[in-house]
């Protein structure tokens, strides 16, 4: 079976600075994502995950190794056909209202007008915003702009879904929101592939996780093994974190 995800050897160095100084994002990156699999990347604030995803959906080029998305290279815009992508921090555009911003969406995927229609309707209230549909998005909260978000991922029903710290800055209703609708798109068969920096948000979903630290691959396997010595597991983590560098401030992890 083709892999959703396959990546080998991936790396990516960035220059950063006025001395253009060589910064290590992603380093000898390996792993493969099965088909109906949850997956989980998980590692402290500029361990690599959000350079592994922009490399992954095209937003970066790897200056090292190769990746593909079923099978397809990700150098390819028709890899991302099937993938629906929320990235950490989405930006829409604000004087627009949820309904609007997502039949956009829908005519960019070139969605046939009905089938837009009931996906978006389907979406909003799936995700409570039914009240707030026709609001602009400039009076929306974190949690509601995530929502939506979310909504524009799912609108195409892709078979792999990407999702960059889903659960960053949410209060616990919104938490629990998007494991819900992570744990209905794996019962539905599809591929979701998300980072976090908390090892709670992926015990209760994920198949199987990998730990990204220092843009390195510490391991990969199945959840209750990768969490079997959970203390170490944290203080790790939480040791890593406390040791990021000043590049991972700059946003370029």
């Amino acid at each position: 079976m083709t892999p959703a995800i396959s990546t080998q050897n991936l790396g990516k160095t960035y220059r950063v600075g006025f001395f253009m100084r060589r910064v290590r994002g992603l380093h000898d990156l390996t792993l493969d994502v099965q088909p109906g699999e949850a997956f989980g990347l998980i590692g402290p604030n500029g361990a690599g995950k959000t350079t592994a995803i922009k490399i992954l959906m095209g937003l970066h080029r790897s200056t090292e190794g190769a990746a593909q998305l079923f099978g397809v290279d990700v150098g390819v815009p028709a890899s991302r056909q099937r993938v629906g992508f929320l990235p950490e921090r989405p930006y829409f555009y604000a004087h627009l209202t949820a309904r609007e911003v997502l039949h956009f969406y829908g005519q960019l995927f070139g969605m046939p007008k009905a089938l837009r229609h009931q996906r978006v309707e389907m979406l909003i209230e799936r995700v409570a915003l039914t009240r707030f549909a026709d609001v602009t998005l400039a009076k929306y909260s974190k949690g509601m702009l995530q929502r939506v978000g979310l909504c524009q991922a799912l609108l195409h029903d892709p078979d792999l879904i990407v999702l960059d710290e889903p659960m960053s800055g949410l209060d616990p209703l919104g938490r629990a929101l998007v494991r819900d609708l992570i744990l209905e798109q794996r019962a539905a068969g599809k591929t979701v592939f998300f980072s976090s920096h908390i090892l709670s948000d992926v015990e209760a979903i994920c198949d199987r996780v990998a730990i990204l630290v220092g843009g390195e691959l510490r391991e990969c396997g199945l959840i209750a093994d990768v969490v079997a010595d959970r203390e170490n597991l944290e203080a790790v983590l939480l040791g890593e974190m406390a040791a990021v560098t000043d590049e991972s401030a700059l946003g370029v992890l």
